[in-house]
């Protein structure tokens, strides 16, 4: 079986989000094929979207990490099919927003939101952090923990990752650090390429596991977690499955 470099568990939109999200990052996150852009596209797009595009459409639920030795994407796999069937299915909805300077969909500011998604992050980070390798010295440099608070700070040290647990925002990743003038054009974009497709609720009914072939290589879908047990591959199966070529 081939091992990615690292691996993720984040919830992958669906429905319209996943439709509007994906073709407005220009990458599909299940085949990793781009998704061309019409000539009416405003140029700045590719540019505004490059970072979350690596990632692929998502909301972390436990970030990228490498696999710990002793561990196997086999076993990764066994656990996460394990926690998701004990996962209730419920829906949010989303609203746009600028977050630490990139635009998101984020949770409204409703308790029962926050409360349904703190349920399953909390438990895919916790109960999934044995298959964790701990973050070399430049991964952790990498979070420029100087500029981060004394709890982000504790996160990254016991989790590798600042944004967990009481410190964990759910987002889901619409462009790079923009200034505050494009932060406002793109929100204005997005609004008008959305109209009212996104004022219901969304899905959530899965997690699932992103994978990243090679260090710099962009992230895919490698298998999807329905909470009543169902799962469903996408084009990075082959590095969670035993009897991969």
């Amino acid at each position: 079986m081939p091992q990615a470099y690292r691996y993720a568990i984040y919830l992958a939109p669906v429905g319209p989000w996943r439709e509007i999200g994906s073709a407005w990052l220009g990458r599909c996150e299940e085949t990793g094929e781009r998704i061309a852009r019409s000539r009416a596209d405003d140029p700045r797009l590719d540019a505004w979207t490059e970072a979350p595009r690596h990632y692929g459409l998502h909301a972390t639920l436990k970030p990228p990490f490498r696999l710990r030795p002793g561990t196997t994407a086999c076993g990764l796999d066994g656990a996460v099919r394990t926690l998701a069937r004990a996962q209730r299915p419920f829906g949010t909805a989303l609203e746009l927003c600028a977050l630490r300077g990139f635009l998101a969909w984020c949770l409204p500011d409703e308790a029962g939101a926050h409360a349904n998604i703190r349920r399953v992050a909390d438990r895919m980070v916790r109960d999934l952090d044995a298959f964790r390798a701990a973050p070399t010295p430049d991964e952790i440099a990498r979070r420029h923990p100087e500029g981060l608070n004394p709890a982000q700070r504790r996160m990254l040290q016991e989790w590798g990752y600042p944004y967990l647990f009481d410190t964990f925002t759910f987002h889901i990743t619409l462009t790079g650090m923009l200034s505050a003038t494009d932060l406002d054009h793109a929100g204005e974009l997005l609004r008008a390429r959305a109209g009212s497709a996104l004022d219901g609720e969304m899905p959530v009914q899965a997690v699932s596991v992103y994978v990243q072939p090679r260090p710099g290589d962009p992230f895919v879908v490698a298998r999807h977690y329905g909470f009543d047990g169902s799962t469903r591959d996408a084009s990075g199966a082959r590095f969670l499955d035993d009897d991969a070529p």
